[in-house]
């Protein structure tokens, strides 16, 4: 039987793209990778262990991991960490069973110096409520003599004095984070919990949402509970995309919401944050696995008469996995990169485009619900593209019956046209026609549903996320705001940048006001005021983008967060000039300016791609701190030409400095809270915001255009290079809680002032009954 062959690595984990028998690895002292799959028991809070066959070639006769094994030369980790507690111990686990907590570096000597092991640990927890008898166990007897349970803390002793029997780990280092995750799961206080949750969600504050239907005819209302109903099935598609066992989680959650106070404050905050990780907390987990549903395996192991089978918890990490659902979990850029070098141009427009998954061919034979069926790529990589209308199959060939008809029954022509191209869109994966469709939308019922933004993607920002924004069209604010879509070809001709980076076809933006009754899918967290779509860069290059202003959300944060924040943190000189006005006449310009700017670009090399494409992970933020800054400039020069009131000068400033707290206040790991960090600590270095010993702000209006300025050229070139390398830097310098800012973000905290807001939608509600 041929040696089986590892991948060698790097110290510092990334794989050099060699490898070599095993033999040889433990020989020459390689880093390698393995896996470590802990049992832990829930009910009676033991941990499985195995004894090592008398004959392994380390550690023979002791006290060991629940199961372990190297990672073979190409495989996954998931995959192997099924593959070994199958093999040693005869139980078959899915993937969601299997909570991957941390990566440990193994560095050890034995046998005489004969036996090397350099070794990056993939650790795993299994979660199940209650012990598998012994007697359903599978030893492979080559490998496992015998098995027990043992509670954690008894064998945690054991370790910390170096008892021979057991396998040794150092508890006081990395490896006490297994019993330090375990501890707190079992050590549960539930009034801090509580607690904590009811802190959490005190940070949003409660609004209900409704708008007049008077204008719609009963034609038009019936085509808008269809088009609900659509919307809710976008929340499916979206919870599946944050995470694979998150939509076992939310229906966990949902069931036992009436169970305790707690298990109900779960259940709120799960429902802002549409997962477990918090988006105020630079998406720290709220909950753990511990938290999560329990699912029956009866064919997890041999049957036992009189007991019912396998329990286990619905795992999820606690760090919030960079690539969502859209990736394996165990890929990283380089895996991806060497796929991506060996497909052909199509397949790599697959790939790289806004509407596919990657899978791995490895896992496909493994309970994948969403996907009906999938074509390989002819490649030697494991990993594979499917396109969303496969991967969501079934979500979306309901919604797409929905919307059909819904485009049935509605009066307005470009309504109908939407609606039919988006429905056929959902089953071809094509969703070019539908955009334009959208850019072309007239209509009193505004409609945006489907895939669009990518934060979620933060590995490459790649891949976009279902969502839907149901409006009723403000007729009058609309006409208002024409001015600045017809003014865009004018604000990309005088940018603060340099000439060849221009876009030489800019088209006018239309821009439609809404007051929202609905939104679903991707709008977890802090709620959207304003969106420029699309995202397409081929149709931003030869048609622009539009503009949809959510007014009664802007209103509602204007009140309830932008206000209070102004009272707290803008000195008492300046602090009338923060308005409503200003506030809604940016985030306008902040929209416009998503649609200015370099976006299709030429490479040193000659070569035409994308800014999107080029920064990648760091895209989203920069271009949110493009879109900003430059939207203050843009103010400015539009004052400056005659086209909008000199009396705006001062307060939008102003309003802008407030605004940056409110943004801040998201996180540094959302794109908009980075993005605004950048700006704020830029034109605070500048002297443009000035911190006062009564710990307020204010701006200096002689220094905060000449710093707006400089910004705007600083990101635009940056954008117009394609400098991934420059845009990191640029983000690692300044996103940051510097001192000052610091000092203000304690004070609206300790006031209380929400950070957002949590919308209502009792029209929408309705419409289901």
């Amino acid at each position: 039987m041929a040696e089986e062959h590892f991948d060698v690595l790097t110290k510092s984990g990334e794989k050099t793209g060699v490898s070599k028998p095993r033999g040889e690895i433990h020989r020459d002292g390689d880093y390698h990778r393995a896996v470590h799959v802990w049992i832990f028991v829930e009910s009676t809070q033991q941990l499985l262990l195995q004894l090592r066959a008398d004959d392994k070639d380390s550690w023979p006769g002791l006290w060991d991991i629940s199961s372990a094994g190297h990672i073979t030369a190409g495989d996954p980790s998931l995959l192997s960490a099924q593959r070994e507690l199958e093999e040693e111990l005869g139980v078959k686990l899915p993937k969601d069973a299997f909570e991957k907590i941390f990566v440990f570096l193994q560095e050890c000597v034995t046998n005489n110096g004969k036996f090397i092991n350099n070794e990056f640990n993939d650790v795993y927890l299994v979660t199940i409520l209650h012990p598998i008898p012994l007697e359903a166990f599978t030893l492979q007897v080559e490998e496992v003599s015998a098995v027990k349970y043992i509670p954690y803390e008894e064998y945690r002793n054991f370790l910390a004095k170096e008892d021979p029997a057991y396998v040794p780990y150092d508890v006081n280092g990395e490896y006490g984070k297994l019993f330090d995750i375990i501890r707190q799961r079992c050590q549960v206080n539930t009034e801090a919990r509580k607690l904590s949750l009811q802190k959490q969600l005190q940070r949003y504050s409660p609004v209900t949402l409704e708008a007049k239907l008077t204008e719609l005819s009963e034609r038009d209302q019936k085509a808008l509970g269809l088009i609900v109903k659509a919307a809710r099935i976008m929340d499916d598609i979206f919870f599946e995309q944050v995470w694979n066992s998150n939509p076992a989680l939310r229906d966990w959650l949902k069931d036992h919401a009436n169970a305790s106070e707690l298990d109900k404050l779960k259940w709120e905050y799960f429902l802002i944050n549409k997962s477990p990780w918090s988006s105020l907390d630079e998406n720290a987990a709220f909950l753990s696995t511990a938290d999560s549903a329990v699912k029956l395996l009866p064919e997890g192991t041999k049957s036992v008469a009189g007991w019912k089978g396998l329990e286990y918890r619905a795992a999820f990490p606690v760090t919030k996995p960079p690539g969502s659902n859209f990736y394996p979990p165990d890929m990283d850029k380089t895996e991806f990169t060497l796929w991506l070098n060996g497909l052909t141009e199509e397949q790599k427009h697959a790939a790289t485009g806004f509407f596919s998954v990657i899978r791995r061919q490895s896992e496909s034979n493994l309970a994948d619900h969403l996907v009906s069926s999938t074509k390989k790529l002819d490649t030697d990589s494991d990993l594979y593209s499917i396109p969303y209308s496969e991967a969501y199959g079934p979500f979306l060939k309901k919604a797409s019956e929905l919307l059909h008809k819904a485009g049935d029954l509605v009066s307005s022509p470009s309504l109908k046209k939407l609606l039919h191209s988006k429905a056929e869109a959902f089953l071809s994966n094509e969703y070019y026609e539908s955009d334009i469709a959208w850019m072309d939308l007239d209509s009193k019922l505004d409609i945006t549903i489907g895939p669009y933004e990518t934060y979620e993607d933060e590995i490459f920002g790649y891949k976009a996320t279902f969502e839907t924004f149901i409006g009723i069209r403000d007729d009058k604010a609309t006409a208002d705001l024409k001015l600045f879509g017809d003014n865009l070809k004018l604000l990309e001709d005088n940018l603060p940048l340099d000439s060849v980076y221009k876009s030489k076809d800019v088209s006018a933006a239309p821009i439609r006001v809404i007051q929202l009754i609905y939104n679903s899918g991707d709008v977890r967290g802090p709620q959207t005021v304003a969106y420029n779509l699309p995202n397409d860069e081929k149709i931003v290059k030869y048609r622009g983008t539009s503009m949809v202003m959510l007014k009664n959300i802007q209103e509602a944060k204007f009140e309830h967060i932008l206000k209070p924040i102004a009272e707290i943190t803008i000195s008492k000189e300046q602090r009338g000039l923060v308005d409503f006005n200003s506030f809604f006449t940016h985030t306008i310009c902040h929209e416009c300016c998503h649609g200015i700017g370099p976006h299709t670009i030429t490479l040193p090399d000659g070569q035409t791609s994308t800014v999107r494409k080029e920064l990648q992970e760091v895209h989203s933020a920069m271009e949110e701190a493009k879109a900003d800054i430059v939207g203050l400039w843009a103010l400015k020069f539009l004052i400056t030409k005659g086209l909008l009131s000199k009396s705006m000068v001062e307060s939008m400033y102003v309003s802008f400095l407030a605004g940056c707290f409110r943004s801040i206040r998201f996180g540094l790991t959302e794109a908009h809270g980075k993005g605004q960090a950048l700006q704020f600590n830029w034109l605070y270095e500048k002297g443009a915001f000035v911190f006062h010993k009564d710990s307020t702000f204010s701006v200096d209006f002689a220094k905060v255009e000449g710093a707006v300025e400089s910004l705007s050229h600083e990101i635009l070139t940056i954008q117009g290079k394609g400098d991934k390398n420059a845009a990191t830097l640029l983000l690692n310098k300044y996103c940051s809680i510097t001192g000052p800012l610091k000092k203000a973000l304690e004070n609206l905290e300790s006031v209380k002032v929400p950070v957002d807001i949590s919308p209502t939608f009792p029209l929408a509600d309705a419409l289901l009954n």
